[in-house]
């Protein structure tokens, strides 16, 4: 039997509007218009509701932005280590798993992330942590590295320039399209990895793309 906790509950006399619907809209505000827009009245308007169905699942908006940063937390960086850690018979796999983040946005958010680093420009605590998902994803990225016999300076370099390219990909706001992209992804794995990847190798990522 699922057990349903009293805060995912609707609210007394609210049976439309849920903890979830409150996050939800707070995340696409933050995305679509900033920080700054993700206040209580204004959501409560558009969901429909009242002042008193925010306060039935959190303590303060505070507590609703603290929800944001768990979910990107939970979703984003998350995604990324798991995939970094994931067993594989080799880099290239390795690789392949975190490639598997940019190839589905609902593993890595690339607007999400993006607005989490705009958030940051005005919270010291939302700018550390995103210093510490930065380190949590490249050390996950570097450990993979050295797990498949890179030396340590050789881990840290790829690792930065696996991650920081793919970053730097969507701050610039580059529109190619995913077949474009993945035309090349025997050419980006020869950079990532030094090696050259198998005909094997590329069917299996392809496979991968195309389930999407």
């Amino acid at each position: 039997m699922i057990m349903i906790s009293p805060q995912d509950e609707p609210a007394p006399g609210n049976t439309k509007v849920t903890r979830r619907d409150w996050i939800n809209l707070a995340l696409q505000t933050l995305i679509s218009d900033g920080i700054e827009s993700v206040r209580v009245l204004p959501l409560g308007q558009k969901l429909g509701v009242s002042r008193s169905s925010f306060y039935w699942y959190f303590e303060s908006r505070q507590d609703l932005l603290d929800q944001l940063l768990a979910h990107w937390r939970d979703t984003n960086t998350k995604s990324i280590v798991e995939r970094a850690q994931r067993p594989a018979e080799s880099i290239i796999m390795g690789v392949m798993n975190v490639f598997e983040c940019w190839a589905d946005e609902r593993l890595f958010d690339p607007r999400l992330d993006f607005a989490i680093r705009e958030w940051a420009r005005r919270s010291d605590d939302v700018r550390r942590a995103i210093d510490q998902a930065d380190n949590d994803r490249l050390g996950a990225i570097r450990d993979m590295y050295r797990r498949h016999g890179y030396a340590e300076e050789d881990a840290f370099i790829r690792a930065r320039v696996l991650y920081y390219m793919q970053i730097g990909y969507y701050v610039l706001d580059l529109k190619e399209p995913v077949e474009a992209r993945v035309s090349h992804l025997a050419a980006y794995l020869r950079s990532f990895t030094g090696q050259e990847p198998s005909d094997a190798d590329v069917a299996h990522f392809m496979h991968f793309i195309a389930a999407q």
